[in-house]
């Protein structure tokens, strides 16, 4: 296939990379810098493709579109706020405007969201059909969907990956967990009894193949692993994978008091989400469970 990936330098868009060379799939790499090598083009949030790069994206067979403002790296200011949200709405926007310009469009569009689509929901299961939550990451993940859906008008199949915490000690959630739970200062956060969604860096690589080369697949995919946990057995299992122990608490007013509005969103909400359509589909998880998948990730 020809494939173009947006945030192709981020820790899932490394990781396709690889597999996808390994599959022999051709690949365009977009980013913000210009590049001289051959497979990179540029890619501004805002602007879009450049109409000399616009001409390389014809005949594309994918989109796997990952870019967006990581919301993890800073205290949410409502700059920071804003920047989270444009640069995935505005960005998947940029997107679609490319794709309505082509004459030979891509098949398909996978586009990245999250299971913050949920919002704050306690003990209740959320698969695909569970409703848009009520917190800030729900009202980003609810349009920066609605902007994705929008290239089901020019003939492309369209997935939203609803992804989970996605486990790898190279980038993401688990990486900043890492330098206090190796110093053994890991313990729960809040109540410790919110659920925690979550998927082997493997098994993301291979959804994202599965859903690629399944063509029935479409709208959205909880990109998460049938066993949720949560924020107690989560803590206490990755101190086990690094023999650790995880006896400092972390209350909901420490939270709120260091990382205010960021901290209720990625250490206190909670979401059950289960992977109904991929198992409908026939996926078999590498990781179903959490304490080997902790073990592969943190080794």
């Amino acid at each position: 296939m020809k494939i173009l990936i947006t945030g192709a330098s981020g820790l899932i868009g490394t990781a396709l990379q690889k597999s996808f060379k390994e599959k022999g799939h051709e690949m365009i790499l977009s980013g913000r810098k210009p590049s001289p090598e051959p497979d990179h083009i540029t890619w501004d949030t805002e602007k879009g493709f450049t109409a000399e790069d616009l001409k390389k994206l014809e005949g594309l067979d994918a989109i796997i579109h990952l870019a967006g403002e990581p919301i993890g790296d800073w205290r949410w200011t409502d700059d920071k706020k804003r920047r989270i949200k444009d640069s995935r709405v505005n960005g998947t926007r940029t997107i679609i405007e490319a794709i309505s310009k082509l004459k030979n469009r891509p098949k398909t569009l996978i586009s990245s969201s999250g299971v913050g689509y949920y919002g704050d929901r306690g003990d209740e299961v959320l698969n695909e059909r569970g409703g848009v939550g009520d917190t800030f990451l729900a009202e980003v993940c609810r349009d920066w969907e609605a902007e994705a859906r929008k290239a089901e008008n020019y003939g492309v199949r369209v997935v939203l990956m609803r992804n989970g915490v996605v486990l790898s000690k190279d980038g993401g959630a688990l990486a900043t967990m890492m330098t206090p739970f190796s110093l053994g200062l890991g313990g729960v956060a809040g109540s410790g009894k919110q659920w925690l969604s979550w998927l082997s860096l493997d098994d993301m690589v291979a959804i994202t193949n599965f859903v690629l080369e399944n063509e029935d697949i479409e709208g959205a995919v909880n990109a998460v692993s049938p066993n949720p946990v949560t924020n107690e057995e989560f803590t206490k299992t990755l101190g086990e994978a690094i023999h650790r122990p995880t006896f400092l608490p972390l209350p909901k007013f420490a939270v709120d008091l260091i990382m205010g509005e960021m901290g209720d969103a990625l250490l206190l909400d909670s979401a059950r989400a289960v992977p109904k359509k991929l198992e409908d589909a026939g996926y078999e998880f590498k990781y179903p469970v959490l304490k080997p998948a902790l073990e592969n990730a943190v080794k």
